[in-house]
């Protein structure tokens, strides 16, 4: 599994507000992401009758 490194941004009350984590991670999330989307659209097309 991908290990994260994340910073959380908090506001004046303490509260969470946002995340950073280092930008070669979030590229890889982005690369992991766009593998899943192209594997889910091939599974479409594969379901489709051919023309």
């Amino acid at each position: 599994m991908l290990e994260l490194h994340k910073s959380y941004v908090i506001d004046e009350n303490k509260r969470p507000i946002a995340v950073q984590i280092p930008i070669a991670e979030f590229e890889k999330i982005e690369e992991i992401l766009e593998n899943y989307g192209l594997v889910k659209f091939m599974e479409e097309v594969e379901e489709e009758e051919p023309l």
